[in-house]
């Protein structure tokens, strides 16, 4: 492959780690940007194109288990601690069966619908309508959310809670709806802090999009070739590096920005893409 051809795959990575945890959606923002204007397609094909864009979420996702190693640790029952501080043995935290109630929804969905949603979801114009309507979720979130805060911590987090965001995440199944939006959004709606509503979506992330990456990689195996490997290895790397800065910042920034930004930004950057291509 040559420099051109890399470039527009470290482009893509970058895309990827700067949009996957923020709640604008990363896979909206790649398709844009691939189909206006690296198209990938012309010199991948379709079906690897669309593996690849889920794969470089493996890179993000292992800045994920990198910033929460002491969670995911803790999570799979290997310390007892979290930050250095002892937990006792009785106290309430969040639980490796929180997470897997929560993935139930939307990983069911997912298998359901994983054909339909590769074959006809992956298009600019979809991506434009969930960045719409994703936003105005996010919006409703911040204006109608319960005031007095019932969870600051995810370790408050009931399985009924973990459920409901579950099913709330299955929006995000459309293409430029929004993982985190949803998540996030669902959490402040159920009385969550915006933080520890991040948290959990970013931990609920990990095995959701290492599971959603393995299988598109088992699909479409037969497409891929060692020409094409370079391609992968250039957005992989790059996504993990600013994926790994992006949420770093943006854990900092969330209880205090909200989501009403995040939504502004999504509905005039869909404008703006309509305007240009339509």
């Amino acid at each position: 492959m040559d420099f051109i051809t890399i470039l527009k795959a470290v482009i893509l990575g970058i895309v990827e780690g700067l949009t996957e945890f923020a709640p604008v959606s990363s896979t909206g923002h790649m398709i844009i940007v691939d189909d206006m204007l690296l198209q990938s397609n012309e010199f991948l094909g379709k079906y690897v194109a669309n593996t690849f864009k889920i794969v470089i979420q493996l890179g993000s996702i292992l800045a994920v288990v990198v910033i929460f190693r002491n969670r995911f640790i803790e999570l799979l029952g290997l310390k007892h601690f979290r930050g250095g501080e002892s937990t006792s043995k009785g106290s309430k935290q969040l639980k490796l069966t929180h997470v897997l109630v929560g993935l139930l929804p939307a990983g069911f969905l997912g298998l359901l619908f994983e054909d339909y949603i590769d074959e006809h979801l992956f298009s600019l114009e979809t991506v434009l309508i969930g960045l719409v309507i994703g936003a105005v979720l996010m919006i409703m979130a911040d204006l109608f959310g319960p005031k007095e805060l019932k969870m600051q911590s995810v370790d408050q987090m009931t399985y009924k809670q973990a459920f409901s965001i579950g099913l709330i995440q299955c929006l995000s199944l459309w293409p430029g709806f929004s993982r985190s939006g949803s998540t996030i959004s669902g959490g402040v709606l159920l009385g969550m802090s915006h933080r520890a509503a991040a948290d959990f979506t970013f931990i609920m992330a990990v095995p959701i999009m290492v599971g959603a990456s393995g299988l598109s990689l088992l699909k479409n195996w037969q497409y891929f070739t060692i020409e094409a490997l370079p391609f992968f290895a250039a957005g992989f790397v790059t996504s993990f590096i600013f994926a790994l800065i992006s949420i770093k910042f943006f854990l900092q920034l969330i209880n205090k920005v909200k989501l009403v930004p995040f939504a502004i930004y999504r509905i005039v950057l869909a404008l703006v893409i309509y305007l240009v291509y339509f």
